[in-house]
Parts: C-alpha cells; sequence; structure tokens
C-alpha cells in the first residue's frame, strides 16, 4: 500500500528535517569549538559520567547511545589515545570490557556540558517557549509508532517495496 504526502505534509516534512539537521550541527560546532570535544565523545563521556562509578560496559555504552558495538569500540580507541577514557579488563566476562572516565575526561566532559547546556538553551529551549509540552507529547507519539523498528542491533529488516 502506498502513502503519498500531500504538498503541505511534505512542507512540514522538510521545516522540521531541516530544523533538526541544523540543530545538530550547530550544537556540534559550538561543542567542538568551545571544548574540544565532538558530539560522539561527548555522548559516551555523558554516559561515562553519570554511571555510578564512571565506568560502563562497551555494550551498555552502545544500549545508552544507540550505536552498535564496534561502532563504540572504535570511539573509543581514540578517546583512550586522547586521554579521555582507559579500558580495563572485566574480572567477570574474559570478552567484557570497562570503560572508565579518566580525570581528564571528566573535566572534558564538564567543560563540554556547560557549553553544550547553554547552546541548547540558545537555540533549543528559548525558541520552544510555551509549545514544550505540545512538543513532548509529538515526541512521545513518534516514539511509540517508530517502537523498536530503529533498534541498532536489531534484525535487519528490508525497506518497503518502492513497487508497491
Amino acid at each position: 500500500m502506498s502513502h503519498e504526502l500531500t504538498d503541505d505534509e511534505w512542507a512540514v516534512w522538510d521545516a522540521f528535517y531541516n530544523m533538526r539537521r541544523r540543530l545538530d550541527r550547530a550544537l556540534e560546532l559550538r561543542l567542538h569549538t568551545q571544548s574540544g570535544v565532538s558530539a560522539a565523545e561527548y555522548e559516551i563521556l555523558v554516559g561515562l559520567g553519570r554511571s555510578a562509578d564512571r565506568r560502563l560496559r562497551v555494550r551498555d555504552i552502545a544500549d545508552h547511545i544507540g550505536w552498535e558495538k564496534s561502532r563504540v569500540s572504535h570511539q573509543v580507541t581514540r578517546m583512550e589515545r586522547r586521554g579521555l577514557v582507559r579500558r580495563s579488563e572485566c574480572p567477570t566476562d574474559g570478552r567484557g570490557t570497562w570503560v572508565e572516565l579518566t580525570a581528564d575526561g571528566r573535566r572534558a566532559m564538564l567543560t563540554a556540558t556547560r557549553g553544550h547546556t547553554a547552546a541548547i538553551h540558545e537555540y533549543f529551549v528559548t525558541s520552544l517557549g510555551d509549545d514544550a509540552q505540545t512538543l513532548q507529547a509529538f515526541a512521545d507519539r513518534v516514539l511509540g509508532a517508530i517502537g523498536a523498528d530503529a533498534s541498532p542491533d536489531g534484525p535487519a529488516r528490508p525497506g518497503p517495496d518502492p513497487t508497491a
């Protein structure tokens, strides 16, 4: 069954997509400019910073940020070279590795968070105004419609048949 979009629906989608893409880019640029931390690094640093003992397993990081484990592993390797994190063996699982936040990583995370929070407020919260509850309800509906379809570790499903 084919679902065609009206011109108005396309216009709404295009406006949303452009806003999301440019907001992501503006936040990434501000984050990197002010703190020297990439958006990918920041996601991992924040996850580690929020954990009780400032360490997580690679699989837990992947689950938390929605990445594949191999992508997390490559990113952690780059961050380890910069001294932001370190790896240690997991004694309960010979295949598992802990990723731990270093002192330099914690400082980078705190610096990045201050600037990132200010940018979110400037670009997003201030613009949102009184529409916060409406946006929250909308986001919840979209996430409910997506369900598990966007899980990075879920089975690959073929896309819709373009001839249908």
